[in-house]
């Protein structure tokens, strides 16, 4: 926050909001298999019918502790809370979707698409956060919207350019154009709203979440274009990045079935990364390449598991801490 002091001796303040954080919120899983009730819309969701559940999990947990193991290797600070057995929460290592923290110590609880994924928020999640020092001055909670069939998955659904106060949205089942307008309100920013589409079995149908197909960072934006079908909300979409200064890195749809698009930059000890799973990394070509490493390093870690049977990848398993510490 910064304040600025009128003639008249007037302090005003200015919420000067950062883009990326070095704290995220990680939520290590204890009986991680494919979710069933979210593989309806959700098509990156695959049965690995060679694995037993016991496997499955043990596999995810190993990915998971890899993947903390490297975050903290290169200096974020990762908070990590152990999933329970009951109540019934497969896809709890994707805490992104169910809360939100924000500097001006706001924390948002989003309403889920998916009943068996309501019993993921917690609020142990508040008290652990509390107890490392950072301060929480309000909830702010959608969940209500639940009981009316109205979903707006966090930021899952949305995607926020924090610097120039804009939430990118690509509507779906899981995200609502009404619960998205309120949440803008609430938390002063633009709606930047649209539609995405995937090819599945011969036809168009919505992209889940917008994480899936867009990224922004501090100076870029890693974005398949070509799932918005409509060219004016493409080309409105493509023309707001730009103007806020964002550099364009484009993706094809085939990469977004290896994750290519679920990506998050963080800050780390001497700098920024964009995380992002082996299979992502392994699909961009070298020049998608090189315009990312323009603006930061990258950082990839073994989500294969994980990427099968949870439909998500490296975006989906950090919430990012923007919260306040106290003085």
């Amino acid at each position: 926050m910064q304040y600025t002091t009128t003639d008249q001796g007037i302090i005003s303040y200015i919420w000067i909001m950062k883009q990326i954080t070095d704290t995220i919120l990680m939520i290590r899983p204890v009986a991680f298999r494919m979710n069933e009730q979210t593989a309806v819309n959700n098509y990156y969701q695959k049965v690995l019918d060679d694995l037993l559940p016991a496997t499955v999990n043990a596999k995810a947990q190993q990915e998971f502790d890899a993947f903390v193991e490297k975050l903290v290797g290169v200096g974020v600070n990762v908070i990590v809370l152990d999933d329970t057995l009951s109540p019934d929460t497969p896809d709890s290592i994707f805490p992104n979707n169910w809360v939100s923290f924000h500097e001006n110590g706001d924390v948002a609880l989003y309403p889920m698409f998916a009943e068996n994924r309501r019993g993921e928020r917690r609020e142990d999640v508040l008290d652990l956060l509390e107890e490392h020092g950072f301060v929480i001055e309000n909830l702010v909670d959608y969940t209500s919207a639940e009981e009316e069939g109205l979903f707006l998955e966090g930021t899952g659904s949305l995607v926020l350019d924090r610097e120039n106060h804009k939430a990118y949205c690509a509507l779906s089942p899981r995200a609502e154009e009404e619960l998205v307008i309120e949440y803008c309100e609430d938390f002063d920013l633009g709606p930047v709203i649209f539609e995405a589409f995937q090819t599945v079995n011969g036809e168009r149908v919505h992209i889940y979440h917008t994480n899936v197909m867009m990224c922004i960072g501090s100076t870029f934006a890693v974005i398949c274009a070509d799932c918005i079908d409509d060219k004016q909300e493409r080309k409105m979409v493509l023309s707001n990045l730009r103007q806020d200064g964002k550099e364009v890195i484009l993706l094809t749809e085939a990469q977004l079935n290896h994750f290519a698009g679920n990506m998050l930059q963080v800050q780390g000890k001497d700098k920024s990364y964009l995380v992002m799973s082996h299979s992502a990394r392994s699909v961009l070509t070298a020049d998608q390449v090189s315009k990312i490493e323009k603006h930061t390093e990258i950082l990839t870690a073994n989500l294969d598991t994980i990427e099968a049977c949870g439909g998500g990848s490296a975006r989906c398993m950090m919430a990012e801490v923007f919260l306040l510490k106290k003085m």
